[in-house]
C-alpha cells in the first residue's frame, strides 16, 4: 500500500514489520493515497 509523507512529500512504501516513519524524514506521519476514481451516491 503506498502512502505519502505530511511532511517531505515523498512515496513511502510501509515495510512488513510495521513501522509508521519516514525513511527519508523520519516524520511518522503518513496520508494514505486515494484512488483516481469519483464515487457516486444514490440519495434518495
Amino acid at each position: 500500500m503506498s502512502y505519502k509523507c505530511s511532511r517531505c512529500k515523498r512515496d513511502v512504501e510501509l515495510d512488513s514489520y510495521g513501522g509508521v516513519r519516514c525513511p527519508y524524514c523520519g516524520h511518522r506521519v503518513l496520508l494514505k493515497e486515494r484512488a483516481p476514481d469519483v464515487k457516486e451516491v444514490d440519495v434518495e
